[in-house]
C-alpha cells in the first residue's frame, strides 16, 4: 500500500511547487474520494482535524517549518499507483488542483465530517481529533450519489 508521502510525491511531481496548506488537503481529498469511488484507502495514514481543516501529522512532521514544497521534496517514494489510483489521485489533481490552498480550506470548514470530528473545540484551538477513513468514505459516498 501507498503512503502518504507517496501520494504527496505524486502530486509534487505533477503539479509542482505546492503550499504545505494545498498538498495536504489534496492528500485529504484524494484520501477521502478513493474511499468512496475504488472502496478502499489508498494509505493508512489519518488525518486529524486541525483549526485550518483536516492535516495529516505524519506529513505536517515532514514540512513542518516550511510553507511551500519544491516538486523533488520527497523524491526518495516510488510507490507504483495502480490505474485505478493513478485516475483518483488525477481527478483530484484536476478538480481540486486549480483552486487555491486557502478555498481547499474553506472548502474543508463547511464539510461535516471536520465539523463533527471537531466537536465542541472552539474556533482556531487546537485539536487531534481523526476524521476517521469510516466516515470520509460514508460521507463522500454520499455525496458521490447525488
Amino acid at each position: 500500500m501507498a503512503t502518504i508521502f507517496d501520494v504527496a510525491k505524486y502530486y509534487l511531481n505533477s503539479i509542482g511547487e505546492l503550499t504545505t496548506m494545498k498538498l495536504q488537503k489534496l492528500c485529504y481529498y484524494a484520501q477521502s474520494w478513493s474511499l468512496a469511488w475504488d472502496g478502499e484507502p489508498l494509505f493508512d495514514e489519518d488525518f486529524q482535524a486541525w483549526a485550518n481543516g483536516p492535516v495529516c501529522p505524519e506529513l505536517f512532521q515532514a514540512h513542518s517549518g516550511r510553507f511551500k514544497l519544491p516538486a523533488d521534496f520527497f523524491d526518495g517514494y516510488n510507490f507504483e499507483f495502480s490505474a485505478a489510483q493513478r485516475e483518483t489521485l488525477d481527478a483530484i489533481k484536476e478538480y481540486y488542483g486549480k483552486e487555491s490552498s486557502q478555498w481547499l480550506s474553506e472548502l474543508s470548514h463547511k464539510e461535516v465530517l471536520w465539523k463533527t470530528a471537531r466537536g465542541n473545540t472552539p474556533v482556531g484551538e487546537r485539536c487531534s481529533n481523526v476524521i476517521t477513513k469510516d466516515s470520509m468514505q460514508q460521507y463522500y459516498s454520499d455525496l458521490a450519489s447525488l
